[in-house]
């Protein structure tokens, strides 16, 4: 894989984000998805692994300590996903998008009989520059499944972080401390996410309208 224009840098937070080639659906059922989750934490970690058929994310199979990237928040869509991550080590990120994008990619294909790439190309990064676009960063993630019209209440989404960063979920993916230090208490952060949600609807819906309207 050919280096980045712009290296990656340690300790840095970066929006990662990638969609299907040709705006193909790349999560069709539930098991794509969960799939995808337990690849993420089997990828977090560098070096030898167990093998991925032995691996199960709520054992102690994997060195938790060691990891490549800190996942803030994500979230999986239909046609395309979003991180909020932080670099931890050399090329930390690159190495594990890349290992999750390739080994969901081999998954998917044998899946459904067919060959060639899933994703869009590289995955595309932009950097985390103060804690106000961090902050508005992970509710936009977080707002996805609700502004895009898949549901009508944020907590009836199974497949971002939301759930974890509200307490009704155990898993236990995300580094959430650094956005939830910043409120009193979860319902807080939970306000922060709700009340931007009416604005989000609106540009979707202008969005599409501009879409349709010179396409």
């Amino acid at each position: 894989m050919p280096s980045r224009i712009h290296p990656l840098v340690n300790g840095e937070y970066y929006h990662i984000f990638n969609r299907g080639v040709d705006k193909m659906n790349i999560f069709k059922n539930s098991y794509h998805f969960q799939r995808f989750l337990k690849t993420m934490l089997y990828y977090k970690i560098p070096g030898p692994k167990p093998r991925f058929s032995l691996f199960a994310p709520t054992n102690n199979l994997l060195d938790t300590s060691k990891q490549m990237v800190e996942i803030i928040c994500f979230c999986l869509m239909p046609n395309h996903f979003h991180f909020l991550i932080k670099q931890l080590i050399d090329g930390g990120i690159t190495e594990f998008i890349s290992k999750l994008s390739n080994s969901y990619t081999k998954y998917f294909n044998i899946k459904h009989g067919r060959v060639g790439p899933l994703l869009q190309g590289e995955f595309k990064s932009v950097l985390v520059e103060s804690n106000e676009q961090l902050l508005h960063l992970s509710r936009y993630i977080h707002l996805n499944p609700l502004v895009s019209g898949l549901v009508k209440d944020l907590e009836d989404y199974r497949w971002s972080s939301y759930l974890e960063y509200i307490g009704l979920s155990t898993q236990k993916i995300c580094a959430k401390e650094i956005i939830l230090n910043q409120f009193k208490l979860p319902k807080d952060y939970q306000k922060f996410v709700a009340d931007q949600a009416d604005y989000g609807r609106e540009l979707e819906i202008i969005k599409h309208q501009l879409i349709e309207k010179y396409s």
